[in-house]
């Protein structure tokens, strides 16, 4: 998406002094000027719509593994992170419905198993049976969801003990009945949240999808917005992705 209105040349110019606020932070408050090049790269984020907090997690994800190799010797630019940057902006495109031209892309929209490159479906159980524990544990979804919660991860302890051995119809109705628990539980957290909760959720999701909304059909901007509700929701309750994806 390229614009040449002065107000978009602000918005881009307001992005870049951000990206290079939280670079800085990153860097113990060693200022990396983000010009030139850097500038152009990340103005090129700006002008694709990448949301400033998925920048930011992509940055994020550079600097772990940048600590995970020892003591830093030299401050980070922030062409360097470019690769984690646009890999997470691919994840947030998934998982809010974006297809790469700006429509709507249902995020696996039935329990039918899509070309899967990430864990098997055991490994998938016992980490959402995993993170459902620790929602629960650090109780920061409220009583309100502690009665789905504990009922889902019941039932998802129970299918690990014969997800092996199943194929076909039995298989797809264990990813249908995935589904549908994703479903209940994402509706039950939403519940649990006030009215201004619910407001401010919102507002940070048109947020993020400002870049894409004039692209986009009506409906298909509606659609997108509640699937980047969804999305606020787990990140703020700990939730994880029940349905397998």
């Amino acid at each position: 998406m390229i614009l040449e209105s002065e107000d978009f040349r602000w918005q881009v110019a307001d992005y870049c002094r951000e990206i290079e606020t939280y670079l800085c932070q990153k860097n113990d408050g060693h200022l990396i000027r983000v010009v030139g090049p850097s500038f152009a790269l990340v103005s090129g984020w700006a002008a694709e719509g990448v949301p400033l907090k998925v920048a930011c997690r992509g940055i994020d994800r550079y600097f772990e593994r940048y600590y995970r190799k020892g003591p830093r010797r030299r401050p980070v630019r922030i062409d360097f992170c470019e690769a984690d940057v646009l890999d997470a902006f691919d994840e947030w495109r998934r998982a809010v419905g974006l297809a790469s031209h700006g429509g709507f892309e249902p995020e696996g929209g039935s329990g039918t198993e899509r070309d899967h490159r990430g864990p098997s479906l055991p490994a998938h159980l016992e980490r959402v049976v995993l993170k459902l524990t620790a929602a629960r544990a650090n109780d920061v979804v409220g009583p309100e969801c502690d009665e789905v919660i504990d009922r889902v991860a019941r039932e998802l302890d129970a299918a690990r003990a014969d997800v092996r051995g199943l194929r076909g119809e039995a298989r797809r109705a264990l990813l249908d009945r995935l589904l549908a628990l994703d479903v209940e539980l994402l509706q039950t957290a939403r519940k649990a949240l006030d009215e201004a909760a619910r407001a401010a959720l919102t507002r940070e999701a048109e947020g993020e999808l400002s870049g894409f909304r004039d692209r986009m059909a009506p409906d298909a901007f509606v659609r997108a917005r509640e699937a980047a509700v969804d999305r606020l929701v787990r990140e703020r309750f700990g939730l994880p992705h029940v349905a397998f994806r």
